[in-house]
Parts: C-alpha cells; structure tokens; sequence
C-alpha cells in the first residue's frame, strides 16, 4: 500500500513539473539548414549552376516538457529559457509573432536593396516616413516634436527610413544644427534643431528621440522572390545579400564550398548578432557545412558550441566577401577580418562532418523603434 502511495506521489509530483514547465519556460533546440537557392528566385539568376551553397540555419522552439528538460541536461544545443525572455508579457502570442514575421519581410527588403546596390543597380525606397514614437526628456526636439509626428526630410533631403535618418544624424558632428521637414495632422512644418550627443554613445550626434519607419518598400529593377515560408525574424538577412547577389554573379562567390551562416544586416552593410547561436551551429555541423560566417558579437558562444566546423568571424559584409575570395582553392586561409588580410599560415580544410540548425529594439509598446 505504502509503495503504491509513492508511485502516485511520484506521477502527480511529476505531472505538476511537467504543466509548470510548460506554462512558463520555452525550449530551443537546433532547427533546420535552408539551402539558399531553393529559397531566393532572383530573375535572370544563374545561380542553379553554381556548385557551391549558402545556407540560412533555424532555432525551433517548443513549450518546455519534463522530457525536454532532462535532455537540456546532457545536450548542450537544447536550452530552456523562461517565456518572458523570450516574448514579452506586454504582447500576447500573436502579436509577437506578428512583430517577428515584420522583421523578417524588412530583413528581406534590405538584403534586396543591399545586394543590388553591391552589383550597380539603383535601388529606389519609398515610404510613408518616420513616425516619433517617443521623446526623451532631455531632448533638444521636445519642445518641437511630438510623438505621432511624422519625419518627412532632413535638411530638405528626403528621408525614408528611420535607421536612415539616425545615419545621417551621426554623420553631422553634435552642436550641429539640422533642419527637419515633419507631418503634424494635415500640415507640412521645418523646424531647426541643434544635435546632443547619442544616449548608446556620446562621440555620435542624436536627438534623443524613439522613431520607427512606416509602411515602406524598395523599387527594385530585378525582380526577387525570397520564400521562406514560417520562417520569422531578421537574422537571415546577410544571408540573403550572399545568395542574391551570387544568382547575379558569372562566378560561385561561395567557389563549391557549402557555407551556413546567420547574422542581422543594416543599410551600413553592418552584420549584427542573434540569438540562438548554439542550436544554429549545431544545425550547421548535422549538414556537414565547410565555414559558418558568424556575427563578431556571437563568436565566444559560437567557439565553445563547435566541434569540427571551421568559425569565420564576420562584422561587416565586406568581411564576408574577403574571406569567400581566401577559398578559391582547396586551402583555407586563417582569416582576420579587421586588418582585411589572410595570414601567411596555410591549414588544411576540416573533414566534413556527414550528413546525419540594429540595432533594432523591440520596445513594449509591440513597435519596433530606433534610439536616434
């Protein structure tokens, strides 16, 4: 009688971690390896003659269970992470879903615009301009600007995205005067306001205002499609820029070698980091990939995550497009990408594994917004 007791104690006690673990934690385990060309149709492309690969690699994510726990013990690429951390409690599921599947449709347009202008196209951006989300007490524009106010030019130039507007401020030294050109209700309104220094760095010039790009898209001379079905988020854009521009290249920039790689990508040509890098390597090995391009800022987790896929350290897409030149042959150079060079020391290529996964701020009022 007395062991029938435990064995039930023992399932209810169970059952309850279980439901607690899956009302409150989130599980990321190694998604799956997209092969690029068979997502990204670029017109007139020839990129189905190239022997090589660009691959995007995904995180699945699952409501934690007691089973998932016990595997997060033994397996380093399967982690649990409580739900707040992962969707904010301001924003029901949907919603956040709904943010995350806007940033992958604006990674795409980047990558576009990017890639494009790499090969000489002129890339055209229209919008409906840059909404005031917020200002910051101590802005000079406070008393100026109001939020709902829409940014329409800077120094009588058109300005049509928000991170646009923020680059353009920082290229102007802080005391400098601008002029902005804004949509209050039904009137056209230029005021002057003199820069301060950034709140994310005082060397740069800002206005100490929260903005986010309306409603905007690219008028592109190519015609590109990019199918990627459920996939959500920004962190395949630098991706995109590699697959789009080698279907508009005579030759493999990835010279047959199949390359994962991950990373957010800004109009400066900026690689910025994601999350989830353990599950994307991982992702990566299972494929057997010859290189996985990683953000510089996700590098030391990416190194303790690898086994045996060689790691190149990317900040920029320049960076990336240096080191594609270092494998035209079958030696692998060690790369560094801030002196733009390749050492002299030659290594052999890794063995394949066989075959067997801005600076943008989602703020809490479910919009995505820029610190300019």
């Amino acid at each position: 009688m007395r062991s029938i007791r435990k064995i039930i104690f023992l399932a209810v006690l169970l059952y309850i971690i279980n439901f607690f673990l899956q009302g409150n934690y989130v599980v990321f385990r190694p998604g799956t390896a997209e092969n690029l060309k068979e997502i990204i149709t670029v017109e007139n492309g020839i990129d189905s003659d190239h022997e090589g690969s660009f691959f995007l690699v995904t995180v699945a994510q699952q409501p934690a269970n007691l089973m998932l726990f016990m595997g997060s013990l033994v397996t380093p690429s399967i982690e649990l992470f409580p739900k707040w951390r992962i969707h904010p409690p301001e924003i029901d599921l949907e919603e956040y879903y709904e943010i995350e599947r806007r940033r992958m449709r604006d990674s795409q347009y980047l990558a576009k615009i990017i890639a494009l202008r790499r090969m000489d196209y002129d890339v055209p951006i229209i919008s409906d301009g840059i909404l005031v989300v917020e200002t910051m007490e101590d802005s000079p524009a406070r008393d100026i600007l109001k939020p709902e106010d829409v940014i329409i030019e800077l120094d009588g130039e058109r300005v049509n995205l928000a991170e646009e507007l923020v680059q353009k401020i920082q290229e102007r030294p802080v005391g400098s005067e601008v002029q902005i050109t804004f949509k209050r209700n039904d009137s056209v309104l230029t005021e002057s306001v003199t820069t301060v220094p950034h709140v994310e760095d005082r060397e740069k010039a800002g206005l100490r205002i929260f903005i986010r790009t309306l409603d905007w898209e690219p008028q592109l001379p190519v015609e590109i499609e990019i199918g990627t079905g459920a996939i959500a988020g920004p962190s395949a854009g630098f991706m995109f820029v590699l697959e789009i521009m080698n279907q508009l290249e005579e030759q493999d920039i990835s010279h047959g070698k199949k390359i994962v790689g991950t990373g957010t990508i800004d109009m400066r040509e900026d690689v910025g980091p994601i999350g989830g890098i353990k599950q994307k390597v991982a992702a990566a090995e299972a494929i057997g990939a010859d290189f996985f391009l990683v953000p510089a800022e996700n590098m030391q987790e990416a190194e303790r995550a690898a086994g045996r896929i060689q790691l190149v350290e990317i900040d920029t897409l320049q960076d990336a497009l240096n080191f594609l030149e270092t494998i035209r042959s079958d030696v692998s150079f060690l790369y560094d990408p801030e002196r733009m060079l390749i050492s002299q020391e030659l290594i052999p290529l890794p063995v394949p594994v066989e075959n067997s996964c801005y600076c943008f701020l989602v703020s809490l009022d479910k919009e995505e917004k820029f610190p300019l």
